[in-house]
């Protein structure tokens, strides 16, 4: 039998964000537990400093390898940065049962993860999100936004205004996105996430109660989007503890101490165990008393989530 493999159109259809949050927060406890296998990511280097990533991960019911090249040559050449694919298979008899798009599973699930950071830490939906960066990503998250909070404001900071105005326009219609105005950060801002890859601080505001901030784009010890004013007044977690160790370069660079630092699995077991979107106003996992900092740094357990929403709708 032919494996069918999904593209990135068909990949994003068949991973609709609110599903895949709760799928994300199953996955979440579960790798927690022992549960899911997912070893830390292979690297293997290539031409003109690509490099290959391999990432497995298995659980009783699923087994996925998610294997993406980045070659930032690519920008030369008018072609996309990543590619790749994960592949399906099942865990008893290794039989390859579908493929999707590598870069699509991966930008998806990242933004959900955020979203689960947003339900787990927020006391009430977000009205007003800063985004601080115009890639990709930030795409995948505006999407992610206009499915679960589509009467939410979005405000975008890019690196140059113009970046910012077309990021604005190519996303008009799916929520209410427009260019921040000025440099100050308005007080009505419930969360911020930061999508960059730069090795400055994008943002060290004084942390504020009522204000979650996530940082995504911050992927190696040389990155830093996130600075250490903002993380000394924060409570502090991650959505992978042992990841974050190598990967989070904001708290790296901080010098914070990692017993400061809890994981996400952590905060959701801390709300008895609800559902994803319901509320424990008495649990700490409802961001408490502290401001909180949510650091991402990804992992092959989300794709298995991400594999398992898609295997639902394809088998």
């Amino acid at each position: 039998m032919t494996m069918q493999f999904f593209d990135a159109e068909a990949t994003a259809r068949l991973t609709p964000f609110p599903v895949l949050v709760d799928a994300l927060a199953q996955a979440c406890l579960e790798a927690a537990r022992g549960e899911i296998a997912s070893p830390a990511r292979l690297v293997v280097p290539l031409n003109q400093g690509g490099i290959m990533l391999a990432m497995p991960a298995a659980a009783r019911d699923l087994a996925i390898h998610k294997l993406v090249t980045v070659c930032p040559a690519n920008r030369a050449r008018t072609l996309p940065t990543i590619h790749g694919h994960v592949s399906v298979c099942d865990p008893d008899s290794g039989e390859a049962l579908f493929a999707l798009d590598g870069p699509t599973v991966t930008g998806r699930r990242t933004a959900a993860v955020t979203l689960l950071a947003m339900r787990t830490f927020l006391q009430v939906a977000p009205r007003e999100i800063l985004l601080i960066g115009t890639g990709t990503q930030a795409s995948h998250h505006v999407r992610a936004l206009a499915a679960v909070y589509p009467e939410a404001r979005v405000i975008v900071r890019g690196s140059a205004d113009a970046r910012a105005q077309a990021f604005c326009a190519e996303h008009g219609n799916d929520i209410d996105v427009r260019v921040q105005e000025g440099d100050s950060i308005p007080e009505t801002v419930d969360a911020v996430i930061t999508l960059t890859t730069s090795t400055v601080p994008v943002y060290d505001e004084p942390a504020r109660l009522g204000r979650l901030i996530v940082g995504v784009g911050a992927f190696t010890p040389e990155m830093a989007e996130i600075g250490p004013v903002t993380l000394q007044g924060s409570a502090l977690c991650v959505d992978d503890a042992a990841g974050a160790r190598h990967e989070a370069g904001d708290f790296i660079q901080a010098g914070i101490d990692w017993g400061r630092v809890t994981a996400l699995a952590d905060a959701l077991v801390a709300r008895g165990g609800a559902r994803v979107g319901e509320r424990d106003e008495g649990s700490a996992g409802s961001a408490g008393t502290m401001p909180v900092v949510f650091k991402s740094v990804g992992c092959a357990a989300w794709d298995l989530a991400a594999c398992r929403v898609a295997r639902a709708a394809v088998l």
